[in-house]
């Protein structure tokens, strides 16, 4: 049974309005602190709740510190999900998501990796390691995660835009332009990308 429908099966059994409320709010992502008033009270019932429940609402309360830039609470919370269930992709990618954001890009390498190794069609997850491995001046191993989420997906302008950029840091020019103008194509309004073909000296 995947994840999200262990919550869904508990609403379902559930008897009484507060405890519905509890899980709604827990797994829900537009108001964060509800977000984590939910998945605290869901945490705070211990062991009356499964691993998984509890594996999931440490995840998205993580997930919610995240979204508030509480660094420290995010990776105490995705480390605590982890802990409960170790083939959890989505947390080992947070988690590298919010050490990259501190600067801490080995370990953002390493969860991204882990992440992938999960499940290796997370093509964030190869966007993540490649922005890593870009930080840390390897430009082929970027380029190359790059290339691996543009192909599992490819409608993302981002990812042409980041690896255009790879590509103009690498100095290859006409890869550069091909890929910010494939991000023009999908969001005309990437101002990064049209950034980047006048750095090149080229009209979009």
């Amino acid at each position: 049974m995947r994840r999200p429908l262990v919550f869904a099966l508990v609403l379902a059994l559930s008897a009484t309005g507060a405890w519905g409320d509890m899980y709604d709010d827990c797994v829900q992502d537009k108001a964060l602190d509800r977000k984590i008033r939910g998945c605290t009270q869901v945490i705070e019932r211990g062991k009356q709740e499964s691993r998984e429940n509890r594996a999931i609402a440490y995840f998205h309360r993580g997930f919610a510190y995240e979204g508030k830039g509480d660094n420290e609470q995010a990776i105490g919370d995705f480390t605590k999900a982890i802990a409960l269930d170790p083939n959890d992709a989505k947390a080992h990618y947070n988690r590298g998501v919010v050490y990259a954001w501190k600067g801490e890009l080995d370990r953002a390498i390493a969860d991204s990796t882990k992440a992938i190794a999960i499940n290796s069609n997370i093509a964030p997850a190869y966007a993540l390691r490649g922005v890593a491995y870009e930080s840390n001046g390897e430009l082929g191993r970027a380029i190359g995660d790059y290339t691996k989420a543009i192909a599992i997906n490819p409608n993302v302008a981002l990812a042409y835009t980041i690896r255009g950029h790879a590509y103009e840091k690498k100095g290859d020019k006409e890869q550069a332009i091909a890929d910010y103008r494939k991000a023009l194509e999908i969001e005309p309004s990437d101002q990064d990308a049209k950034e980047g073909l006048k750095r090149l000296g080229v009209t979009h």
